[in-house]
């Protein structure tokens, strides 16, 4: 059987061109890889509980006696020092944890520093 000279062409093309549209078509239209959806996945799931568990630490510290005058001695604190009393006061701790969640000491130390 005699195939025809273009055809060993067209088969090339074809395999070429479904190569070049797959890998156009999955970057541009936004596939990913399971590795870095779980990437994603992640860093989504960790700022989400940095949202909600910052509010609780900036209302802990605002529930002190006197928080009033602690506020206004935590921004006389140099920025660099401001996590740890965040710390060592264990208003950034996760429930169920000893340790702060290093994420949620930032966020608070920075939304308690706005609040005057």
């Amino acid at each position: 059987m005699k195939i025809h000279p273009g055809v060993k062409a067209a088969v090339w093309g074809a395999v070429v061109g479904a190569v070049a549209f797959a890998v156009v078509g999955f970057s541009s239209l936004g596939g990913t890889l399971g590795s870095t959806a779980e990437k994603m996945a992640t860093q989504r799931a960790e700022a989400a509980v940095v949202a909600v568990l910052s509010p609780i630490c900036v209302e802990k510290f605002q529930q002190q006696t006197d928080a009033a005058a602690k506020l206004v001695a935590f921004t006389k604190i140099p920025s660099w020092d401001r996590r740890s009393l965040i710390e060592k006061g264990g208003w950034a701790a996760v429930p169920g944890t000893d340790k702060p969640n290093s994420a949620v000491v930032s966020a608070c130390a920075e939304k308690l520093g706005s609040l005057t």
